[in-house]
Formats: structure tokens, C-alpha cells, sequence
């Protein structure tokens, strides 16, 4: 692990060279000096900010994974995952097609339940597991939206749509691009056909974490202020499923702006969806089955909040929100987030300067989440910006030392 920021280097100058594109020219398209551009291809400098990974990567013209080379290499047992995203891409790619599938498919009310197992895999960040169970739940959902009709269809291919982003969120969280963005044009389609007024704008919502990958920050922002329109009727009504996804898409839009170098914007989002957050606990209503996946909370936008400040390079700001956060927020969280969130801080107090307790959240973090963790760039990059400083350290504490001893003498 210590040698990927040197491979991250080579990569980034080889991206570089094929295109004939000099160190000057790259500093300016990203707005830094030729140097800083000399030390990130020597290894010396880590790329620790998601945004700075995608618009590296834009500029080069090339997709973020293959800078930081994810899926990073692992034992034969842990690739498993693999062979299930290949059975996952085959039914994509024909979702057009009659379905194979034996016997009669559950009705839709069952196959919903068979996603509740899917939503504590996610709150757990276990997405082999996720990539496990999804080709199945493809195939019937399939075959039942082909045999039924009226409601019964529509909610067919609403499950169709809700399994395209569990594989969206698992492609990501693993390396797997292709899938990635072909689960996120599956969710379009059958989102269309599901008559859920709500799912094309969790299809959009898919979309614009897409469009990250190619820093098109302005492109995501303005896809999500459409998706909120097509649900601002539902989201003005109180319909809690629109004000859910109305708030995620404020989320989603308020990490754009902070990326896109737009402060006061991403500080506006965040009031928006915490004023969503509050709709959602002030609502005299029973608990709600959340059919389409999407992690909204108080919680949650607290800790968007954070990040968001980290994004904007205010790590005092972000320590010192984490600060006057509860707990009990934090702890309602799922594993996932709240993995995420112990990853945030890592790197805030390694910007702050303080090593070991960036270590200790870091460590918080893979022990809520660790296939997230593990899989992470800037968890990767945290730890080995860790690693290196304390070696560089103990290189001086023992120079001093066999000074004192003088045994170059």
C-alpha cells in the first residue's frame, strides 16, 4: 500500500504524456503550480479530496478508477464479488428481452420484502453481499413485470428500478464503472414504467453522482434541481417519500457546489435539506417504509454538512460541527454512514495535524464499514498520508539519535 501514491503518480503522468499535455499545462487546467503537478507524479503528494481525484481525472480524460487503480488488487476469494457483477450486467443488458426464468415470480408484494434484506446490506456497507443476491431479484422482477399487468406491473418495475440502485451504490463502493453506469440508465427506463411519481427523480439522483466522476459539478446541479421540480408538487403536499428525496437531492446538490468552488451555494443546500430533515420529524405520521432506499435524516445531513465543509477545505469548521453534534444523531445512522462520516474526520484531523486521532477515527470507521473503508481512495489515501509521516519521523528520531551516538564518526 505504501507504493500506490507512487503508482498513482506514474498513472497520472502516463494519462499525461499520452496526450502530449506538459506539467505546466495540467497545473493551469487544475490551478496548481508546475511543482505541486512534479510532486503528485513523484508520489509525494496524495490526491485526498474526491473532487481534486475527479477533475484530475476529467482533465486527463480518463475515468477516476483508472488513476487510483480500483478495484485495488486483492486475494482470488475477496474478486468473488465480480463474478456477481458479471451476472448482474448480463441482465441489463438484456432488459429488453423475454426473461429466463423458471417457474412462476413471486408477487410484488413479496419481492418487496425481499429488498428489506437488501436495505440492512446497505446499512451494513456489505455490498458483495449486495451483488450477491441482486441477479436473482433482477430476473424475477423481470419476469413478473412480463406476466402482469395495471399496478401490479408498475410496481414490477419499480422493483426493477429500486434493485438498479443497489447495484449503482454497490458498483461504486467496489470499482465496477461499467456497471455503474449501465444500473444507472436501467433505473431511468424502468423508473419511467413503474408509475411511481417519485422514482425518476432517485434515477436522477443516481445520475448526478455520475456526473462527479467527470468534475461536471454545474451538470449535476442542474440535474438535480430538475429531478426536485418533478417531485416540488408531492414535496409541497407533505407526501413523506418526495420530501425524502427532495432533501437527498439538496444533498447531493450541496456537495456539487462545494466541489464546483461555489461556498455560499453548498451552505444553502444544506439549510434546504435540513429544513426537509425537519418536515420528515416534525410529520405526525407512522414509521415509513423508505421503498426507495434513500438514507435521509436528520443525521444524514448533519454529517453531509461536515464533509461538505471538508470539500471546501474548513477542517476547523468541520471538527468543530462534529463537535456540537449529538451522539444519538450520529449513532441513528446506519453503518454505512456513519463509517463514512468516522472517514470525514480521519482526514480532517490529519489536515489539522493531528495523526493519531485521524488514525483512531479512521479505525472507527473500518470497524463500522469495512468493505467501504477498505475500498475507499481517501481512506486509502489517509492512512497512507499516516504511514508515511510516522516513517518519516521515526527516519529523523533515529538520525538524532545516531548523532548522539555519533557512529558516523
Amino acid at each position: 500500500m505504501l507504493e500506490e501514491a507512487e503508482d498513482i503518480g506514474r498513472r497520472v503522468k502516463r494519462a499525461r504524456l499520452r496526450l502530449g499535455m506538459t506539467q505546466a499545462d495540467l497545473a493551469a487546467a487544475l490551478g496548481y503550480s508546475q511543482g505541486w503537478v512534479s510532486k503528485l507524479e513523484g508520489g509525494v503528494i496524495e490526491i485526498d479530496r474526491v473532487g481534486l481525484l475527479s477533475l484530475l481525472a476529467s482533465e486527463l480524460h480518463v475515468h477516476p478508477n483508472d488513476l487510483i487503480g480500483r478495484p485495488y488488487n486483492s486475494s482470488p476469494a475477496e474478486n468473488q464479488w465480480q463474478v456477481s457483477a458479471t451476472a448482474i450486467m448480463r441482465e441489463l443488458r438484456r432488459h429488453d428481452l423475454a426473461p429466463v426464468f423458471d417457474g412462476t415470480p413471486r408477487p410484488a408484494r413479496r419481492l418487496w420484502q425481499e429488498t428489506t434484506r437488501l436495505h440492512r446490506l446497505r446499512d451494513a456497507a456489505a455490498n458483495v453481499a449486495i451483488m450477491e443476491v441482486l441477479p436473482d431479484l433482477f430476473r424475477e422482477a423481470r419476469a413478473l413485470a412480463e406476466i402482469a399487468t395495471g399496478h401490479e406491473r408498475e410496481e414490477a418495475y419499480a422493483i426493477y428500478a429500486v434493485c438498479c440502485k443497489f447495484a449503482h451504490t454497490s458498483a461504486h463502493a467496489l470499482g465496477h464503472p461499467e456497471l455503474v453506469a449501465m444500473a444507472c440508465e436501467r433505473a431511468a427506463w424502468s423508473a419511467r414504467l413503474s408509475g411511481d411519481p417519485v422514482m425518476p427523480a432517485v434515477a436522477d439522483w443516481m445520475r448526478a453522482w455520475d456526473m462527479w466522476a467527470t468534475a461536471d459539478w454545474d451538470d449535476a446541479i442542474a440535474l438535480t434541481d430538475r429531478a426536485m421540480r418533478g417531485v416540488q408538487q408531492e414535496y409541497d403536499q407533505g407526501d413523506p417519500l418526495a420530501v425524502r428525496a427532495w432533501g437527498a437531492l439538496q444533498l447531493r446538490a450541496a456537495v456539487s457546489a462545494a466541489r464546483a468552488g461555489r461556498k455560499a451555494e453548498a451552505k444553502d443546500r444544506i439549510r434546504y435539506a435540513k429544513d426537509a430533515a425537519k418536515r420528515i420529524t416534525e410529520a405526525k405520521s407512522s414509521p415509513l417504509y423508505d421503498r426507495h432506499s434513500l438514507t435521509f435524516s436528520p443525521g444524514n445531513v448533519q454529517i453531509h454538512a461536515i464533509s461538505v465543509a471538508l470539500e471546501m477545505h474548513e477542517q476547523g469548521e468541520a471538527l468543530s460541527m462534529n463537535r456540537r453534534t449529538s451522539k444519538e444523531l450520529v449513532e441513528s445512522l446506519p453503518n454505512s454512514r456513519r463509517g463514512h462520516h468516522h472517514m470525514d474526520l480521519g482526514r480532517a484531523w490529519l489536515w489539522d495535524g493531528n495523526r493519531d486521532k485521524a488514525l483512531k477515527e479512521l479505525k472507527r470507521a473500518e470497524r463500522l464499514a469495512p468493505q467501504l473503508v477498505r475500498n475507499h481512495p481517501i481512506a486509502r489515501s489517509t492512512l497512507r498520508s499516516i504511514v508515511y509521516a510516522e516513517r518519516a519521523g521515526m527516519r529523523e528520531e533515529l538520525r538524532r539519535m545516531s548523532d548522539r551516538f555519533h557512529l558516523d564518526g
